[in-house]
């Protein structure tokens, strides 16, 4: 499948079989609309199984392909290692940020969680994965 981590390869140089769970993961990824934002822990409750830790495992080892930015932390907070190339992508999409504080670590922003969080209803669809919508 095309959507491996070209970092991640068995011991004869292909990529590992892309496990169901991952695949649902990534579809739902996928599907968020730009400038909108799912959590870890919506994404597992949209599909009815697994929790936060999971969802961030499959991001994390399989999300490279996909627009993993707006798969995101429930505080708001950017990705650590990854918050400037996030940072661009939810500028480019015209994501909802908080401007940090000066006290704020880094000065950095976070998302608005109020006008970013997608409940996968409206302005584009999750079709034909099952599952239920993210409470907000």
């Amino acid at each position: 499948m095309g959507r491996m981590s070209e970092q991640r390869r068995d011991r004869a140089g292909e990529p590992p079989e892309l496990p169901e769970y991952a695949e649902r993961v990534l579809d739902v990824a996928e599907h968020i609309p730009p400038g909108r934002v799912m959590t870890y822990g919506d994404v597992a409750e949209w599909l009815g199984e697994g929790g936060p830790r999971q969802v961030g495992r499959v991001m994390a080892l399989y999300g490279a392909a996909a627009p993993w930015w707006r798969v995101v932390r429930s505080d708001g907070a950017l990705l650590p290692g990854h918050e400037l190339r996030a940072l661009g992508h939810y500028r480019d999409e015209a994501t909802p940020l908080r401007e940090a504080g000066r006290s704020a670590e880094g000065h950095l922003p976070r998302l608005d969680m109020k006008r970013a969080r997608w409940d996968g209803h409206g302005g584009g669809t999750v079709g034909g994965l099952g599952g239920e919508a993210a409470h907000t």
